[in-house]
């Protein structure tokens, strides 16, 4: 079985590391920034959007607050920026905002952090595709008529690349992410310079049709609601900030310092672009609409349903560089392209916190340990599963998808800056150095805003988006929040009950005697090999047991038991209904309900067979038995192997598998041996 599998997977993951070369696999920064930021930096693909979307509500005039909602955006990002640089600092094992609770707030507050983000992973990776199977389909048809069906197939895709290891995904995903970043860099640049300098008048696709408004002459506490609504839509490009201080583990030397920096790129390239297609966006006059068949018009008419609303960035880059030439097809490629590496981010935060939680005995300890490729391939596996059901049950439309985001993300963003406050209280407490002490205290001071800030946001997300769909997230945080309790009282319990005595007890008094019961079927080698076992353990009483399944087989095994003269006695146990499993079970409980200081050792022939269709064919009712002596106190199970010929056939193709050299292996050296170069370039 383990060759049937080992070569298809050596095939879509490669070949296994060994874990010194986990090394290897941390990131430099270059790789870093996409790997970890590529969800806020694709944010510009949809934020702006959001932002034009419900300010269309009260139609075009309400457009002029949009530059003011881009403002609150930036302050928002930049606060939460600074505050994760203190976090990156203070706290770089990787346990991001559930560390810092956990530590600061308390288990109940760090499984609350935990809880959110893991439920924002799984958003992010559902919203992303979700969003970038609809722009693509937006060009090929097919991939709207098939959006589940696509959706599913790219986040098996990418947990393919991602179960290669961290450091491969990062180089496949690194260019196609810096091509969108240079791409809207390239288009705001050029905007600006037509606008600016050439004075040409620019117009999108959109700057014809007219918005009627839903609601006409909005004002006083309806509009600011509408505009607390907007800037929590706006606040989409907050999205994976944290995964940053969750991955820092995976940056290279010095760990905290190449988070912080890559903190730093992330926040000022996601809010120069997403400021600047906010820009381009008014400048051109795009036009949205929440109901686009029935809200826009032209000429006095609406568009009807055949209109296709294509998002900002599009109709920008139609407007700057030209419906259909190089440059606006290279943006559209790259954007479709980034949207479904912004997933990427929760592929790695996601195993990463998962693996922090397995540590803490609040997940199953499978998570916990790398796999083949050095890469949390457990959590990868788990984060792709949630994935496809979220996007099955919402049919993969981002718009739905995209009610239930960012509920996660601030519930985190909230509770971590709220422990970094107790954190610097805690050491200042202690702290005499006045240097030290100032840079505390402005730490303290950045935490604190961000707190506050990102506290306010919740309230407003909460408000405004509960009924759209918030309430889901709510619920899947607790269903995590209870998940991961129970998991947790399960380990508690179970460390409780093996843990090992001080004193006396009765694990370790030695039993009065030793029963052995040696389990026949036929007379064969293997059977011959088991009673040789059992009489050198030198039991108390040794006995071989039968069943009595056909009478005439269990005649003619008393025969040959007796020509064969076998000083071992042979017990044939009834079974009127041809059971197996039963009538052994009740003979050891039996003999253990006689002499219950006694040991019973159940001993057990096996074949062992090369070939995993082999498996099927022999030791099934052993398997059994020995699943239902398990649960059966004061038995112990003992397999005695016997090794058929085909199974010599496997261990020989295995020895030759592993000293066959691959060709100029043997003029270089076996890989494990080689020394490392040396990093020094003088040694």
């Amino acid at each position: 079985m383990s060759k049937l599998t080992d070569v298809p997977k050596r095939i879509l993951i490669g070949r296994a590391l060994r874990s010194d070369r986990l090394g290897e696999t941390l990131l430099p920064k270059r790789i870093a920034l996409p790997v970890f930021a590529s969800d806020p930096l694709s944010s510009v693909a949809y934020a702006p959007g959001e932002v034009l979307l419900v300010l269309s509500i009260a139609g075009v005039a309400a457009y002029h607050f949009a530059p003011w909602i881009a403002v609150a955006v930036v302050v928002l990002m930049f606060t939460v920026v600074a505050s994760y640089r203190q976090n990156v600092h203070a706290y770089p094992s990787g346990g991001g905002d559930y560390e810092v609770a956990n530590t600061n707030l308390g288990p109940k507050a760090g499984l609350t952090v935990a809880s959110a983000l893991l439920v924002d992973y799984v958003l992010t990776v559902a919203v992303s595709i979700s969003s970038g199977v609809e722009n693509l389909g937006s060009a090929i048809p097919f991939f709207v008529e098939h959006k589940v069906a696509c959706a599913v197939g790219i986040i098996l895709l990418l947990t393919l690349m991602n179960l290669r290891g961290v450091k491969e995904s990062g180089t496949l995903f690194a260019i196609p992410t810096y091509v969108f970043v240079s791409s809207v860099f390239l288009l705001i640049a050029w905007g600006a310079f037509r606008g600016l300098v050439l004075g040409d008048d620019m117009k999108a696709p959109t700057a014809d049709l007219h918005i009627e408004p839903e609601h006409q002459g909005i004002a006083g506490f309806a509009l600011v609601f509408l505009l607390l609504r907007t800037f929590s839509s706006g606040c989409a490009a907050l999205t994976g900030v944290e995964a940053i201080s969750n991955g820092v583990p995976a940056f290279r030397k010095p760990k905290s310092k190449n988070a912080a920096t890559t903190l730093a790129l992330m926040g000022v390239f996601a809010v120069s672009m997403f400021c600047g297609i906010i820009g381009l966006a008014l400048a051109t006059d795009v036009h949205m609409a929440e109901y686009p068949a029935r809200d826009l018009l032209r000429d006095g008419v609406p568009v009807g349903s055949d209109y296709v609303q294509n998002p900002v960035i599009s109709q920008v880059a139609a407007a700057v560089f030209g419906d259909g030439t190089f440059f606006f097809v290279l943006l559209a490629a790259s954007t479709a392209l980034v949207l479904f590496l912004a997933a990427n981010t929760a592929y790695n935060g996601f195993p990463l916190l998962g693996s922090i939680l397995a540590q803490d005995r609040y997940l199953p300890r499978q998570l916990h340990t790398r796999g083949d490729r050095l890469a949390f391939s457990n959590g990868i596996v788990l984060l792709a599963g949630a994935a496809m059901l979220l996007v099955w049950i919402y049919g993969a439309d981002s718009s739905r998808l995209i009610q239930l985001y960012i509920v996660g993300v601030f519930v985190s963003f909230t509770l971590s800056q709220t422990g970094m406050v107790r954190h610097w209280n805690r050491h200042l407490a202690t702290e005499t150095d006045p240097a030290v002490r100032r840079r505390m205290i402005r730490s303290r001071a950045i935490n604190a805003f961000g707190a506050f800030f990102t506290g306010l946001v919740l309230v407003v997300v909460l408000v405004t988006k509960f009924e759209h769909g918030a309430w889901v997230s709510l619920v899947g945080m607790v269903i995590f929040y209870a998940i991961m309790t129970a998991i947790r009282k399960h380990y508690d319990r179970v460390s409780e009950e093996i843990a090992a005595p001080e004193g006396p007890s009765d694990d370790v008094v030695r039993p009065s005697r030793v029963h052995s019961v040696v389990l026949v079927s036929k007379i064969h080698r293997p059977t011959l090999r088991a009673l040789a076992y059992a009489k050198l353990m030198r039991s108390d009483t040794l006995e071989a047991v039968s069943v009595n399944v056909d009478p005439a087989e269990t005649k003619a095994l008393r025969d040959e038991w007796e020509r064969r003269g076998i000083d071992v006695p042979l017990k044939v146990l009834d079974s009127p209904y041809r059971e197996i499993t039963r009538p052994i079970i009740e003979y050891v409980k039996g003999l253990r309900k006689e002499s219950p200081r006694d040991a019973v050792s159940v001993i057990i022939p096996e074949y062992v067979v090369g070939h995993w269709y082999e498996q099927l064919l022999h030791n099934q009712s052993a398997l059994r038995l020995k699943g239902r002596l398990l649960f059966t106190p004061g038995i112990m199970v003992t397999s005695v192997p016997y090794q058929l010929q085909s199974s010599e056939a496997a261990k020989r193709r295995a020895r030759r598998q592993q000293e066959w050299n691959a060709p100029g292996s043997v003029r270089r050296g076996p890989a494990q041996e080689r020394p490392k170069e040396p990093s020094d370039p003088k040694a």
